[in-house]
């Protein structure tokens, strides 16, 4: 299915699909994304392999997790974040932190609150994280036209939400707190990270 990001009912439409546990492509504020709902111990929709199957990726590399607000964070990690950080909120920044895995363990991570106000009401709906990775098979350049994304993907996604060519947008900076409680630079995007 494919509908206009500025439809009436695009917020209701995309949220709808995403707690269904599909896969649905989505405009963000930096590239068109590949998201699903972050599965959790709830769910068992698996679409974080769903997702990498149609990327052609193997599994084991996370994908960015995107939250409706800059404190929702805090569900998930008990790392300080610096308040110079959490000001870049919402916005085109990823931070990686340490979470807790199923197995009891620790695990890295990466959370974005994007500052497209759409994207947010999505996510609030969904009422977990969802996953995002940008719109291109692994090793293959991100796609930014529209019309190619949906001639490449449109069999294999349940849900393309159109809002137009994405020329030029550049991928969120993201930065990870250390163990020591440290801010590094892991790639640096739209927003200027000093230490």
């Amino acid at each position: 299915m494919i509908c206009r990001k500025c439809d009436e009912e695009s917020v209701l439409i995309a949220a709808d699909y995403i707690r269904r546990g599909k896969v649905v492509v989505l405009p963000t504020d930096t590239v068109y994304g590949f998201s699903g709902i972050v599965d959790g111990r709830h769910y068992s929709y698996h679409t974080y392999e769903k997702i990498c199957t149609i990327k052609k990726r193997d599994e084991g590399k996370h994908f960015i997790q995107l939250i409706a607000k800059p404190e929702d964070i805090k569900k998930y990690t008990r790392d300080v974040i610096p308040d110079s950080l959490l000001e870049k909120w919402p916005g085109p920044l990823s931070i990686i932190v340490h979470t807790f895995a199923e197995d009891g363990n620790f695990e890295t991570t990466a959370f974005r609150c994007p500052g497209d106000e759409w994207l947010r009401k999505v996510i609030s709906l969904c009422g977990a994280p969802i996953y995002s990775t940008s719109v291109n098979r692994s090793g293959s350049p991100v796609l930014d036209n529209i019309q190619q994304i949906k001639a490449e993907f449109g069999k294999e996604v349940e849900l393309i939400v159109d809002d137009g060519d994405k020329k030029g947008g550049i991928p969120s900076t993201i930065v990870a707190i250390e163990e020591n409680g440290e801010v590094k630079v892991v790639r640096e995007g739209s927003i200027k990270i000093t230490n």
